[in-house]
């Protein structure tokens, strides 16, 4: 019997297609609404597989997985960083990915990039209390910036197709060029783009090299006003520096999807609670920072993508097969 338990699962859009592939490929299903943790650990008996989103995986949930008898574990996400690989791999767990097509985070990040250069929070903010001045809200032009795109993998680099047809200029950063990008941007050190950029836009994978990779060194070497747009992972950012730097107008805007210590918040109903994070407080207190909860991928074409992928990853991992999703 191929049994897999999905935790994190959303009745309103993941249930169905979860039973309708889970019947396809031949697998049974244990389904969970809440994420993974040491109380609900014991619903994974009996399943070599688990299938999670980004609730953090951390060692002692690791093992009390290994314990239960799990093999595998794959995320319906491409970034892997709330799983601790290391556990794994000293428990003998595999781990894999489900990578989605780029353009829906790729056409979020450029509505945020819009939204942040037309002060689309603050006019949001009048039209709400039938303020309808123009003081203040004057925006700028995309053609007239330099946007420094960090990270060209699919995500950086379709958001680098999109914005060429803007007319803007386009600087890049990636520790691997790719020659489809170089018809649109040019490849640069970091130091350029801190100096040159008017928007900043963060693409790369959480890594210990890049943690905070927006501190208060890298911000000071900005230029002032600049726009920060983020839809990759919040830790790119020292919410520290990057708050001060909001208070002082060295940032003059912000889009951002991602935040620090956003575990255990996104994907819950808060409304009645006291929520222990306060730089995300004053993160959405500003009139000139435009902050969702870590939705840019979520399309139709994502959900429907991510489910089948697990799945099928984990029906690789259970018959011994090639594993295209697996993480070496």
């Amino acid at each position: 019997m191929m049994q897999v338990t999905v935790y994190n699962c959303r009745a309103f859009d993941e249930k169905a297609l979860f039973l309708e592939y889970a019947e396809e490929l031949g697998i049974e299903l244990v389904l969970c609404a809440d994420a993974p943790d040491l109380d609900n650990v014991s619903l994974c008996r009996g399943s070599r597989c688990v299938d999670v989103i980004t609730s953090r995986i951390d060692a002692d949930l690791i093992r009390a997985f290994r314990d239960n008898g799990v093999e595998y574990i794959t995320t319906r996400t491409i970034g892997y960083d709330h799983i601790d690989l290391a556990a794994a791999r000293e428990c003998g767990i595999k781990v894999g990915n489900a990578p989605y097509g780029p353009h829906g985070v790729a056409d979020y990040t450029v509505m945020l990039i819009l939204m942040s250069i037309r002060r689309m929070g603050a006019i949001l903010g009048r039209t709400a209390l039938q303020d309808y001045t123009l003081a203040g809200l004057n925006g700028r032009e995309l053609k007239d910036l330099t946007v420094g795109v960090i990270g060209t993998g699919r995500i950086g680099a379709a958001v680098i197709r999109s914005l060429s047809g803007f007319g803007c200029r386009i600087l890049a950063n990636d520790l691997y060029e790719k020659e489809e990008v170089k018809q649109f941007a040019s490849y640069v050190p970091l130091s350029r783009i801190w100096q040159e950029a008017d928007v900043v836009t963060l693409h790369t994978p959480l890594t210990k090299e890049n943690y905070h990779l927006l501190n208060a060194d890298t911000i000071s070497r900005m230029k002032d006003g600049v726009v920060i747009v983020n839809t990759a992972r919040g830790a790119l950012i020292d919410s520290d520096a990057f708050i001060e730097a909001i208070e002082n107008g060295k940032i003059g805007a912000a889009g951002l999807d991602v935040v620090e210590n956003e575990f255990g918040l996104y994907y819950y109903d808060h409304k009645s609670d006291i929520l222990k994070n306060k730089e995300l407080a004053l993160l959405r207190s500003f009139p000139n920072v435009t902050v969702s909860h870590h939705m840019a991928f979520y399309t139709k074409n994502y959900v429907e993508t991510v489910v089948k992928d697990s799945l099928t990853s984990c029906k690789c991992y259970m018959e011994g097969k090639e594993n295209p999703w697996e993480i070496r």
